[in-house]
């Protein structure tokens, strides 16, 4: 039973030294396995959220491109997670004997509509801001855009109005139509 593991730990299969405590998570029942998971905080909200109740890091091992960064070892940095990285790490596993079980999986994977390949959730450091001179500077901005259809501007405008918190972020190009 899963209460027989709790508190307990699992020794990284491919980190050596690295120790993922196993945890109560409400995302994984009972009828699903023991409810209590390893997690991976920089890769999804549930693991976020466990990790986040519990204290720990959000180290994430993946960069902006999709490839593993140098903190996940030499036998896996430079390699593209969803195709070389993933051989290497069943490589890795069978090598250290840890390897239960591979079997072909269709993951649900969410999809980037314009290339329609699958994309990695991935943590990436953003910051908040709840200033009005931020609002007033996007709203006499926008006003110096040409809008096609001009009806758009008023429906912008009345948007940015509500708007209580801007993030900032740098991982995609985006504007106003």
């Amino acid at each position: 039973p899963g209460v027989d593991l709790a508190d307990g730990s699992c020794a990284h299969p491919t980190i050596p030294d690295r120790v993922s405590p196993l945890l109560p998570a409400n995302h994984v029942t009972m009828a699903k396995g023991t409810g209590l998971v390893h997690t991976a905080p920089a890769h999804g909200m549930e693991d976020y959220s466990v990790a986040s109740h519990h204290q720990l890091p959000t180290d994430c091992l993946v960069d902006e491109g999709g490839f593993f960064t140098e903190a996940a070892g030499p036998e896996l940095q430079n390699k593209n997670v969803l195709e070389e990285g993933n051989e290497a790490v069943i490589q890795m596993l069978q090598a250290a004997g840890s390897l239960l079980k591979e079997e072909k999986y269709v993951h649900s994977y969410p999809y980037d509509w314009r290339t329609k390949k699958p994309m990695i959730i991935r943590a990436s450091k953003q910051w908040f801001v709840n200033t009005a001179s931020v609002k007033a500077t996007a709203q006499e901005v926008l006003k110096k855009v040409k809008v096609i259809p001009t009806s758009a501007v008023n429906r912008m405008l009345e948007m940015l109005d509500r708007r209580t918190f801007w993030c900032i972020s740098r991982q995609r190009c985006w504007g106003v139509p």
